[in-house]
């Protein structure tokens, strides 16, 4: 039999996109709407909240400029790989949330992979140069901003030097399994088609994180992200949780 290197090279590449295919299919990265990304996220940061050694996450979401969320990462590989998954950002200012705006998140790699993984990923935005990543209709993390895997651990100097270091810092979780994850060399880009579903009109990422975040479907997600910061031991806490009470109970609504 006469060995056709052609032939065998042009049948394994689509043995390799029917796999890669197949995988993406088997495992949704796309959510079904703007409001399962929301509720999706309100599940990714109540399982990180019960890990042990989330206190230097925890110092770091009291001290951000925002934090984003891609509630399903979804990487499949054979030879070639690729991930995609889509997410949300909430900004913060003067300890009240704006928001949210929409974005995907995917990227691609060459190397001995296969298989496929689902992960959940929340990113800590600690400084506007980060902020403004997710108002570009294109950012490379890693080239176009700095971006980091977030140090670990119950607490101290850890985060606090972290801040210095990188504009956004991520954290994952995979089948249970708590850690800082890098990001480095993932494309970001704005959801168009998610900011119109959620706000029901035409609008930019920066006009979205400019509107006070008071929608009954997102205050569940900011009551999370207030509780959380209560393992930093920060004085944010109990502040936060007059502005954003649960159903039911009194206090302000955030300003307008």
């Amino acid at each position: 039999m006469i060995w056709n290197r052609a032939r065998d090279k042009k049948i394994f590449f689509m043995t390799m996109m029917v796999f890669l295919s197949t995988s993406f299919f088997a495992v949704p990265a796309w959510a079904k709407s703007a409001d399962d990304l929301v509720e999706d996220s309100i599940d990714v940061i109540r399982e990180m909240r019960k890990q042990d050694d989330v206190g230097s996450m925890a110092d770091l979401i009291e001290g951000a400029h925002a934090i984003a969320f891609v509630p399903s990462m979804i990487k499949a590989g054979f030879v070639i790989g690729g991930e995609y998954g889509e997410g949300l950002i909430l900004r913060k200012e003067r300890g009240k949330w704006f928001g949210p705006s929409f974005y995907n998140l995917g990227g691609g790699s060459l190397g001995l992979q296969i298989g496929v993984q689902k992960t959940a990923f929340i990113l800590v935005v600690n400084n506007q140069n980060g902020v403004d990543a997710f108002l570009r209709s294109r950012t490379k993390l890693g080239a176009d901003v700095a971006v980091a895997a977030g140090p670990a651990g119950r607490r101290g100097d850890a985060a606090t030097d972290a801040r210095l270091k990188a504009s956004i810092y991520s954290y994952s979780m995979t089948k249970g399994l708590f850690a800082g994850a890098s990001l480095d060399g993932s494309i970001l880009s704005i959801s168009v088609k998610r900011n119109k579903e959620y706000w029901k009109k035409n609008i930019s990422a920066a006009d979205a994180l400019k509107l006070p975040a008071r929608d009954r479907r997102i205050l569940p997600l900011i009551r999370e992200i207030e509780r959380i910061s209560q393992k930093s031991g920060g004085s944010l806490t109990a502040s936060a949780f007059r502005l954003y009470p649960t159903p039911g109970e009194g206090g302000t609504s955030c300003p307008k």
